[in-house]
């Protein structure tokens, strides 16, 4: 009767442990973050984002029942009151998240070990092979870029990509190990949320070639400042080879200091005059046209892409394209192919309405470019998002000003999001935008019926930003 007590204690905390353990996933393991999202009552509770039970999980998930199951144990041998029986073990379910913070921490030495196991294993294969290595950083248009990128050099070269988003270091170090072949060109984009972030990718790629995308305030609650977000975007400039060289997008008043103080070799693209920048540029629902102008070289360039963000990413990936000894013609010949990464400003289109796809992430930039897309469609237009996050303090002066943009383009508002409801309210109010035509859901049903009574033939849907499950 005894194990059989335990067991299901055990199988039912493990039940009632399953958000708590998920948002620690979805934190990626950091602490701080996950007790602040607990202490919030924000947790992963909705089914967007499911745990993965990668191995670093199976782990820490076997060493929290071990102990869970040898306090249930302790309880149930030393304790014989049934009332004293339920209290303590209530008081254990109570402390689940404190439980994580143990586990994490017990496990964190050989999590340690495993990591630098791995992480030197890969810093050994691609230091054996004769390849060109290149680094791409930014807050806004990694993906996009690498991507755009990779493309062009297709034309002469076999190139390997970081897949997907991987952008840490056991991402980075994942695709080394699995991903590089007999390649002529390695891709790493570089992704951070920490200072130190990028100086540890940049140990271990060890880049040549790199690449500064738009910087802006993306990840502020976890750097604190734009500031850190500069020196941590430096670290990749700074570690390049020395005889190495760095293409910065000056369209980014970030990067354009970065780019300013950089003493190295480098390239200044989308600026007045800059060696590489787009020009007679047109934007319409059908696509983009402009005159890529490179090294004083011009040629006509279209693409089915939208927006002037991806055209800034565009010329980036052309600058360093064409450094590497792609001829001008081929670029655009790759821009004509280039398709967006999945909702990033991705077209949807059906017999009854279009979808912009924008919500892989946002950030107020990325935001006023969608809007500036969806505002050269016609039809009715409709905007669903749950706002910005991960802001920080400023995450209610950037939701009112996101409310006031969408304002001036939409005809109907749908937001998804509790924490940043009355912020998007007040900034669309702000701008006369009728109150009677914004809409609130909960849930992604609400949301699919008020659509449903919204949207007419021609209808124009942005899907602006998404959640992880930890947000309401």
């Amino acid at each position: 009767m005894l194990y059989v007590n335990i067991c299901v204690c055990l199988i039912i905390y493990a039940i009632w442990s399953y958000f708590f353990v998920k948002t620690y996933q979805l934190d990626g393991y950091f602490i701080k973050v996950f007790l602040n999202h607990v202490f919030e009552f924000r947790l992963a509770y909705g089914d967007k984002n499911k745990l993965i039970f990668t191995k670093r999980m199976i782990r820490f998930i076997i060493l929290y029942l071990i102990i869970a199951g040898l306090l249930f144990s302790l309880i149930n041998i030393f304790i014989s009151n049934i009332f004293l029986k339920i209290l303590n073990c209530a008081i254990i379910f109570l402390f689940a998240p404190l439980l994580i913070v143990v586990s994490h921490y017990l496990l964190l030495p050989i999590e340690k070990l495993i990591k630098k196991y791995y992480i030197k294993k890969a810093k050994h294969k691609i230091g054996k092979l004769n390849i060109i290595k290149i680094g791409i950083t930014g807050s806004f248009g990694k993906t996009s870029t690498k991507n755009f990128l990779a493309t062009m050099l297709e034309k002469e070269y076999k190139v390997c990509v970081t897949p997907k988003n991987y952008n840490t270091e056991m991402g980075v170090t994942k695709a080394i190990l699995e991903n590089l072949d007999d390649h002529d060109v390695f891709i790493a984009e570089m992704g951070a949320k920490h200072k130190g972030d990028i100086e540890a990718l940049t140990k271990l790629v060890k880049p040549k070639y790199a690449i500064i995308t738009t910087i802006g305030k993306q990840h502020i609650e976890t750097f604190g400042s734009l500031k850190n977000i500069e020196e941590t975007k430096n670290e990749l400039p700074l570690n390049i080879a020395k005889d190495g060289m760095v293409v910065f997008n000056g369209d980014s008043l970030s990067s354009y200091k970065l780019y300013k103080n950089f003493k190295g070799n480098k390239y200044l693209a989308n600026y007045k005059n800059a060696f590489a920048r787009a020009e007679n540029i047109c934007i319409d629902e059908k696509g983009s046209t402009f005159d890529l102008v490179i090294d004083n070289k011009s040629i006509s360039c279209s693409t089915k892409l939208l927006g002037k963000c991806n055209i800034d990413n565009i010329v980036c990936a052309a600058t360093l394209a064409y450094i590497l000894g792609i001829k001008i013609e081929d670029i655009s010949s790759a821009i004509k192919v280039l398709t967006p990464p999945p909702h990033r400003l991705e077209i949807i289109k059906n017999n009854f309405s279009t979808i912009i796809d924008d919500s892989y992430n946002s950030n107020i930039v990325g935001s006023q470019e969608a809007l500036e897309v969806l505002s050269k469609f016609k039809g009715i237009k409709i905007v669903v998002t749950p706002g910005l996050v991960e802001m920080g303090s400023e995450q209610s002066e950037a939701n009112f000003k996101l409310g006031a943009m969408i304002a001036d383009v939409a005809d109907y508002i749908i937001i998804m999001n509790e924490v940043n409801k009355n912020y998007i309210l007040s900034g669309a109010i702000s701008h006369n935008f009728d109150k009677n035509k914004i809409y609130f859901a909960s849930t992604r049903k609400k949301q699919k019926e008020i659509l449903q009574l919204l949207t007419i033939k021609d209808s124009v849907i942005l899907f602006e930003n998404d959640l992880p499950d930890n947000y309401k």
